[in-house]
């Protein structure tokens, strides 16, 4: 989770970077406007892509997770049906 973090941060601090070097620019105020809409646009583009990567790595992790229970859970299910069927030949 750290990864993500840190990540966000990056992204975080190259969008601070970006508006700053494009407010500080000698341009009329409609073009910087423009280009700070561009910028922005861009960044949560990218923003959205890596959360939607996120959110698919999860989902796969979720699934196997789910496989895995689902599996022990019917092995457990096994063991203890053949577990009730020594004890009723052993009492009977």
């Amino acid at each position: 989770m750290s990864s993500g973090k840190v990540l966000l941060g990056v992204l975080a601090g190259v969008a601070a970077g970006a508006l700053l070097g494009v407010l500080f620019a000698p341009d009329k105020g409609w073009n910087t406007r423009k280009r700070i809409s561009k910028k922005g646009d861009e960044y949560a583009d990218a923003l959205k892509e890596k959360f939607d990567e996120f959110l698919d790595s999860v989902s796969e992790k979720f699934d196997e997770v789910k496989e895995d229970v689902s599996d022990f859970a019917e092995k457990s299910a096994t063991k203890s049906a053949g577990a009730k069927k020594d004890a009723k030949t052993a009492t009977g």
